[in-house]
C-alpha cells in the first residue's frame, strides 16, 4: 500500500500560505537544508512577527518546500527558501519564489533583498533567473562545516 501512496504522492505540490501550524515541519526542513538550521521556537518566533510572509509547498500532508520573508514598509527580505531533497531540481523553488514575489508586490513591496552563500550555485541560478542582482558582499558571513567561512552575496530585485 505504501508504494501506491508514494506513487500518488509525487503529484504536483500544492502552494499555499504557511503559518504557525507549519512551524515544526519548516524547522525540520530548514535543519536538513542548512548547516545551521532553525529550531521550532525560532521558526515560531519568525512566523509570529507581524511582518512575516510565508508560503509552503505540500504533497498531501508532507512539506516539500517553503519560503519565508519579512516585509517592512516597501522593502522585503527573504529569510529562507528550502526544498526537500527528493523534490529538488523540479522547479518547485521557482514556483514558490514566483508566488512569494507576487504576494510581496501585492502587499506594497518595491524591493526585495536576500543573502545567499557564494557556494550555493543552484540558489544563485534561481535568483539570477528571477531577476535578482548582486548589490553587496558580506565576507566570512556563513560558518562552514569545515570551520572556514563563506561570503554572503547580498542580492536585490525591484518589483
Amino acid at each position: 500500500m505504501s508504494l501506491l501512496s508514494n506513487l500518488f504522492a509525487r503529484g504536483e505540490p500544492t502552494l499555499s500560505d504557511a503559518g504557525l501550524r507549519d512551524a515544526a515541519a519548516i524547522a525540520a526542513l530548514h535543519s536538513q537544508s542548512f548547516h545551521r538550521g532553525w529550531n521550532e521556537q525560532e521558526v515560531e518566533g519568525l512566523l509570529l512577527g507581524r511582518h512575516a510572509i510565508a508560503h509552503r509547498a505540500t504533497t498531501g500532508s508532507k512539506l516539500m518546500g517553503f519560503i519565508l520573508s519579512r516585509l517592512v514598509e516597501n522593502e522585503a527580505e527573504i529569510l529562507s527558501v528550502a526544498v526537500a531533497r527528493g523534490a529538488q531540481g523540479r522547479g518547485l523553488a521557482r514556483k514558490l519564489l514566483d508566488l512569494h514575489l507576487r504576494r510581496l508586490a501585492g502587499l506594497g513591496a518595491r524591493a526585495v533583498f536576500l543573502e545567499v552563500d557564494e557556494y550555493n550555485k543552484p540558489a544563485i541560478r534561481l535568483y539570477d533567473r528571477a531577476g535578482f542582482h548582486e548589490v553587496a558582499r558580506r565576507p566570512n558571513y556563513y560558518a562552514m562545516p569545515s570551520g572556514q567561512a563563506a561570503t554572503a552575496l547580498v542580492l536585490r530585485r525591484d518589483l
